[in-house]
């Protein structure tokens, strides 16, 4: 297989006891607003209902990893520091008062993409394709960081593959804060891969229902070149972070992008309802204009996305995510295989 990476538009021609119930993951109120988290090391453990991962520090969850969510692997729930769920419930649970029960294939932390080769993967529904988990391994480093890396398949509805993907989680604690670096490599494993241009994708988040700006509680999105809310939608930015509140303290998400990932900066496909994706291939749906022929991803080439996303206790501190900006840039990325 060919190595050639896709990195650039020049290239075009990537304190309690947790239970399971109902088939998923739930906790008990832990932590405070200080968002300090004491120096224990993450841990991971398999889970069988449902199948996937459980990464916890101690005996406070930070994420779960689930196989198969109506057709994707998804993380969730997904815990900040001050013991906050930061995505919402819906729809792997009942919405909650402040949730909204629309977008159903908006399913926590996902990557996905709305025409691959004409096929939806943003979607979920029955004529849609499907990603499937194929194997997957962890780690426990010795900085106590947890790593999870899966390959999985990207199949159209009649179950031919499309294409292949690695992913890698990195789960850390750094500072009060806990972050998490994911490494997508997409893999032209079955002919020549087109990316189509919609706004529909791609790395995404749906935040909980009450950090959203629509819900009027001080919900706000920034990206680094001071845009706000909707100006901030379809541009083109290395981070954006959302902040808004939960259960009464100001919490906030920034995902930050790596110079090496495909298109970086990539626009942003961030709304006031609190959906919050990435979106290194769409064009004509953020800037006018006709739609373009897309990306191709052409037989046996790859291509790499890495974003670091970093949850943290209070609202955005620009320059401090400046700086986490810069860091994150100058990080070496490891290679996924």
């Amino acid at each position: 297989m060919t190595q050639r990476f896709l990195n650039c538009p020049a290239t075009f021609v990537l304190a309690g006891v947790m239970t399971c119930a109902a088939g998923l993951y739930s906790l008990p109120v832990v932590g405070g607003a200080d968002g300090a988290d004491a120096p224990v090391p993450l841990t991971v453990k398999q889970t069988a209902k449902p199948a996937g991962w459980m990464v916890t520090q101690g005996d406070r969850l930070f994420a779960g990893y689930l196989l198969d969510s109506n057709g994707k692997p998804i993380i969730y729930p997904l815990v900040g520091p001050g013991g906050h769920r930061m995505t919402r419930d819906f729809p792997m649970k009942d919405a909650g008062p402040s949730e909204r029960n629309d977008h159903d294939h908006h399913r926590s932390f996902w990557l996905t993409h709305g025409d691959v080769n004409g096929v939806d993967f943003w979607l979920d529904d029955e004529h849609c394709g499907k990603i499937v988990h194929r194997k997957g391994s962890t780690k426990t480093k010795d900085d106590g960081s947890v790593v999870i890396t899966t390959q999985n398949d990207w199949n159209a509805p009649d179950g031919k593959r499309l294409l292949s993907d690695v992913r890698r989680y990195t789960f850390v604690v750094s500072e009060g804060r806990r972050i998490i670096d994911c490494d997508f490599l997409l893999i032209a494993s079955d002919g020549d891969v087109n990316f189509g241009d919609t706004k529909e994708g791609s790395f995404g988040l749906r935040l909980a229902g009450t950090m959203k700006v629509d819900s009027k509680n001080g919900g706000l999105v920034t990206n680094a070149e001071g845009l706000h809310d909707k100006a901030a939608w379809g541009k083109k930015s290395a981070w954006v972070n959302y902040s808004g509140p939960v259960r009464g303290d100001m919490v906030g998400v920034t995902v930050h992008d790596h110079p090496e990932s495909f298109n970086y900066p990539c626009r942003w496909h961030v709304r006031t309802y609190g959906l919050f994706a990435a979106n290194p291939f769409g064009v004509h749906h953020f800037i006018g204009g006709p739609k373009t022929d897309g990306i191709v991803l052409k037989d046996g080439d790859q291509m790499r996305l890495s974003y670091r996303v970093v949850i943290e206790q209070g609202a955005l501190d620009a320059d401090r995510t400046v700086e986490d900006s810069k860091q994150y840039a100058s990080s070496a990325r490891e290679n996924l295989r």
